[in-house]
Order: structure tokens, then C-alpha cells, then sequence
């Protein structure tokens, strides 16, 4: 009798979503923390929250915009002819609140930033004349308003001198200054906690055992979210334990706009993690169509339904999934009109090969012709997913389709700008 052989059974295609509709899952999670009010030393960084109306002009009085001598204009007309002499009858500093009267004929010694005597329209600079102190002679005419810095030329009383949505920097902190406001209304940082979990894991102060590894994660995660505009909370590990998992989390969501969890994807530690936070809200762990980092959870948990990533433990794969999913929502929540990095075209040094049905962020290192300004590629360390160090190294990452398995030296590629260096 002959044995008939078993069918052979083929495995069920594994299904992927798209990176651009993961992107946009996470995107759409995206809440903006409550504007708060604070000191305008602090705002730095920030987004205003408010349309910041001057009641005040600046500058608030005419005043000189150099060392000189302040005089009617008309008095100094023929000066650049042949030159004029003034009587001088005062001097003038900046802080002054001494009211002075100029009349026909006469110049009055100002400091930068002086008040103008009343009459004066003008300013002489100390160049165009002898410098004198009792009677000056002036070499050179200036026009009316010459050297001066008319009241409200900088801000008009009614103008916005700040606009909400702006990043305030240290001109906006300085105009606001100006404007007499010492506080501001702000977007706060969106509050990231960043969690690692592992039992393999030990923290950098102690020497691993055998089958032990630093926690890196929590690490390089916490500066990922720093970089791009967070208040950052490092948790640092916490064990895979359910129940302990569960409390840690929970009390996160509480004070966090973002949480972060890493080594809570893939394997039977993924399974567990999902399994302990799943009373906290649904969690979708999915296949996304990327590499590194294609297995990936996300979920909005908690009573204010806050976004929640589960993502790899290799720390290569957690810094791409972070910089393709998680940052582009911090800046969202941050208000940035536009949440995601700048992308240019740049023609590859080298060859690079993808995984064909996902979309490749290969690392690289991004340069510049100086001849024509062409952007320039050189992959980095595209062997494995787990060299950090090549990372480190880059300074951007390249985007391969996913329809592409190999791209040739010398063809055009989508490339990711990472963090300038310094």
C-alpha cells in the first residue's frame, strides 16, 4: 500500500499596513496640552498661545539713534556748503526724564537712546562735526528724522507684536520685553514618559550578568523626545511583571500627553505586555510596512484616551519606529504646522537593499557637493538592524519604496534629514 503524501499547506500571507496610514493613525491622536501662563524667561522654545497686542509704542519717545548733537534740521541745511556753528546748551543722556527745550539756532549734546529736546527733528553724529562742547561746528547736513528713532517706528500701540502659533525665540522674548509684558500665554510641552521593559535589562550603573544587556532605550528614547520639543519623563525599566506593568502605566497616563513603551512588540514579551494593558484601552498591534521596526502597537489608553506606543526592544529598530511615528505626533501635539522632517533628493554613493513590501529608513550619511550643490548619500551600516553605533554616525535616513528590493550606486533617493550636529 502506497502512503499518500500531506498536501503541503501554504502559510497565510502576512498583512501590512501602510506606513503613511500608521502615520496618520498616530497624527491623528495628537492633543495639544492646555496653554498655560508663564514668565517670559521660561517661554523660550514655546509656542504663544495668544495674540500679544502692544499697549505701548516702541520706542515710547523720539529719541537719538547715535551719539550726537540733537538740532533743527533746517538749522543745518547748508552745512555740507560750508560749515555751520551752534551754541551747545545742554547735554542730554539716555534715561534722562528731564524735559529740555531746543529753540532756533541751538544744539543740544544727546546719547544714544536719548530723549530729543522738544523742537529737535534731528540728529548730528558725532562724525560730522568737531565734537565741542560749547559751540560745535557741523561739517555735514541731515535730513528731518536723521539719526532718530521716531515713537512707535518699531511697534505702533494696537500692533501684534507677537502672533499666536509663533515660536517664541529670543527675539520674540526680547519684543516682548519691549512691549512691557512680563508674562506670556504658551503652548506647553507635550509631557512624553518612556518606559522600558525587559528582564533582561539592567540599568547603566550596574555590571551585567550573563544574558544581561544595558538598558538603552530608555536612554536614546528620552532624547529623541527631548530633540524633538518634549518635557521628558525617563521611567527606566520596569518590570514585565502584569501587575506591575499595569500600575506604572496607568499612573503615566495620568501626567503624560505621550507614552512610550519599549520592548512591548514582538515575541512572547510584546504578547504579555499587550495582555497587561489591555483593560487600559485597545491596543491595535499591527504589521507595519517598514523596516526596521515593521511589528509595532498603538492605542490611545486611559480615561483621556492617551496615545500609547508599543514598539521593539532593539534599539535601532525603537529609534526609527520613534522617528517615524512618535516624533512627528510630539510635534503635532507641540502645534508645528508641519510635524514631519525636512526630505530632499540626493543621489546615492553606494548600493543599498531593501526588504521588497516595505519601506526601507536606512541609515546614512548625507553630504554636498560643492561644485553644483547636489545632495550625496553614503549608506551606513546596512547589513543589520541592530548597529546602533552606525546611527550614531548618520545624519539621516533613507527612504527606499516598497516596491524596491535593491537601488544601484548613482540613482536618486528620497533622504530624511536627522538632527544637525553642532
Amino acid at each position: 500500500m502506497t502512503e499518500t503524501a500531506s498536501p503541503t499547506v501554504a502559510p497565510e500571507p502576512v498583512e501590512f499596513r501602510a506606513v503613511d496610514e500608521q502615520i496618520a493613525l498616530a497624527l491623528g491622536a495628537a492633543v495639544r496640552p492646555r496653554p498655560v501662563r508663564v514668565a517670559i524667561s521660561e517661554a523660550q522654545g514655546l509656542l504663544c498661545a495668544e495674540e500679544v497686542v502692544a499697549e505701548h509704542a516702541l520706542p515710547g519717545f523720539d529719541q537719538a539713534a547715535v551719539d550726537g548733537y540733537a538740532v533743527r534740521s533746517v538749522d543745518v541745511r547748508t552745512a555740507g556748503e560750508e560749515p555751520v556753528q551752534l551754541p551747545v546748551v545742554g547735554e542730554i543722556a539716555a534715561g534722562s526724564r528731564q524735559p529740555r527745550r531746543l529753540q532756533p539756532g541751538q544744539a543740544v549734546r544727546v546719547a544714544t537712546g536719548a530723549p530729543l529736546p522738544t523742537l529737535a527733528d534731528a540728529v548730528v553724529p558725532l562724525a560730522y562735526t568737531d565734537g565741542h562742547q560749547a559751540k560745535v561746528t557741523v561739517h555735514r547736513r541731515v535730513p528731518s528724522a536723521g539719526y532718530v528713532r521716531r515713537t512707535g517706528e518699531d511697534v505702533q500701540i494696537g500692533d501684534v507684536a507677537v502672533r499666536r502659533g509663533d515660536t517664541i525665540g529670543s527675539a520674540q522674548v526680547g519684543l516682548l520685553a519691549a512691549v512691557g509684558r512680563s508674562k506670556v500665554l504658551v503652548y506647553p510641552r507635550p509631557r512624553v514618559s518612556i518606559i522600558s521593559v525587559g528582564d533582561e535589562l539592567v540599568d547603566v550603573d550596574r555590571t551585567p550578568s550573563v544574558g544581561q544587556v544595558y538598558d538603552v532605550n530608555s536612554y536614546a528614547l528620552a532624547a529623541a523626545a527631548r530633540d524633538a520639543g518634549a518635557e521628558v519623563s525617563r521611567v527606566g525599566i520596569v518590570s514585565s511583571e502584569p501587575k506591575r506593568l499595569r500600575e506604572i502605566v496607568e499612573g503615566r497616563l495620568l501626567m503624560s500627553e505621550v507614552v512610550v513603551v519599549a520592548g512591548g512588540a514582538g515575541g512572547t514579551a510584546g504578547d504579555e505586555v499587550q495582555a497587561a494593558l489591555s483593560d487600559l484601552g485597545e491596543i491595535d498591534m499591527t504589521r507595519v510596512a517598514m523596516h526596521p521596526g515593521s511589528v509595532q502597537g498603538f492605542g490611545r489608553l486611559g480615561p483621556d484616551s492617551v496615545p500609547t506606543f508599543l514598539i521593539p526592544a532593539n534599539p535601532m529598530s525603537a529609534l526609527v519606529v520613534f522617528e517615524v511615528l512618535v516624533r512627528p505626533l510630539i510635534r503635532a501635539a507641540r502645534g508645528t504646522r508641519n510635524p514631519h522632517r525636512r526630505m530632499v533628493d540626493a543621489r546615492l554613493l553606494s548600493p543599498v537593499t531593501s526588504t521588497k513590501g516595505r519601506r526601507g529608513f536606512l541609515r546614512g550619511q548625507l553630504l554636498r557637493d560643492e561644485s553644483n550643490g547636489e545632495y550625496l548619500v553614503q549608506p551606513l551600516g546596512t547589513s543589520g538592524t541592530h548597529l546602533l553605533a552606525s546611527l550614531a554616525e548618520a545624519n539621516c535616513l533613507i527612504n527606499v519604496d516598497e516596491d524596491l528590493t535593491e537601488v544601484a550606486a548613482g540613482e536618486q533617493v528620497k533622504v530624511t534629514f536627522l538632527a544637525q550636529r553642532a
